[in-house]
């Protein structure tokens, strides 16, 4: 057996919500210089090694992080993970399936960003773009990979994400994260339950991602019923440069198992 390869039990399939870390940032350092460091696939297998569940990346068509060799020397590497996650994130109508059509990750984040977005900011509007997301929907599943779509915090949005034959949301969390220690915390919280709730009623597996960090990730998961995958990076990576990527993934996982505490 390889020796970097994950244990069973860290496998992305428990109840337990798992830990994918985005490595985009890493990417974005290195892109200053052309020594190649920091070194994309070491922070990958550093982060594994640590504990995490799987390994997320969004290339975006201008590759100013995460690159097309990026995408491909990962995907190689995880083959020697069997039991970790490869998530791709990206808009399906840019640069997002021909990744999908060849590499067949486990699972496809569904992103509605334009090309010159500066980061994530808004989920899909159903059923304003259910046409579009139907065919590519379908083409994910028949090829094996998971979809999930990234949503606001919408109830009524979950039966039409159902309709559409994902399997996943992930709730966009950046207004959670902007809420967190002010008085807008309960009630902003308080729309994600509702989603969750709304999302699992109908068959709908959860995903959350977007400013989550070591300090609010635990509230969020107590309050938000059915989480099985957090897909973190700036706030990880952040965390990293001071504490390693070995500890930092630790502590994040210390802060997910104290959520079921």
């Amino acid at each position: 057996m390889n020796p970097l390869v994950a244990p069973e039990s860290s496998s992305h399939h428990g109840a337990r919500c798992a830990l994918s870390v985005n490595v985009n940032k890493v990417a974005l350092l290195r892109n200053t210089r052309h020594l190649g460091i920091p070194s994309v696939t070491r922070a990958a297998e550093l982060c594994l090694l640590a504990g995490a569940q799987g390994i997320t990346v969004h290339p975006r068509p201008d590759g100013r992080h995460i690159r097309t060799a990026d995408v491909h020397e990962l995907a190689e590497q995880l083959k020697t993970w069997p039991h970790a996650e490869y998530n791709i994130e990206g808009n399906p109508t840019q640069n997002l399936m021909d990744f999908v059509r060849e590499l067949r990750p486990h699972q496809v984040t569904f992103v509605p960003d334009s090309e010159d977005q500066f980061t994530s900011d808004h989920g899909w509007s159903l059923p304003a773009d259910m046409a579009r997301l139907r065919p590519l929907i379908d083409e994910c599943k028949s090829l094996g990979v998971r979809v999930s779509l990234f949503m606001d915090p919408t109830p009524e949005a979950m039966p039409l994400v159902a309709e559409l034959g994902a399997e996943r949301i992930e709730l966009y969390t950046e207004t959670y994260a902007s809420a967190f220690g002010t008085e807008r915390q309960a009630e902003v919280l308080a729309g994600f339950t509702r989603t969750a709730e709304a999302a699992l009623a109908v068959g709908l597996a959860i995903n959350a991602g977007h400013d989550l960090s070591r300090d609010n990730l635990t509230t969020f998961l107590r309050a938000v019923p059915g989480v099985q995958e957090v897909s973190i990076g700036h706030a990880l990576i952040a965390d990293a440069l001071e504490l390693g990527y070995t500890e930092t993934v630790r502590e994040y996982q210390r802060a997910i198992q104290n959520a079921y505490a």
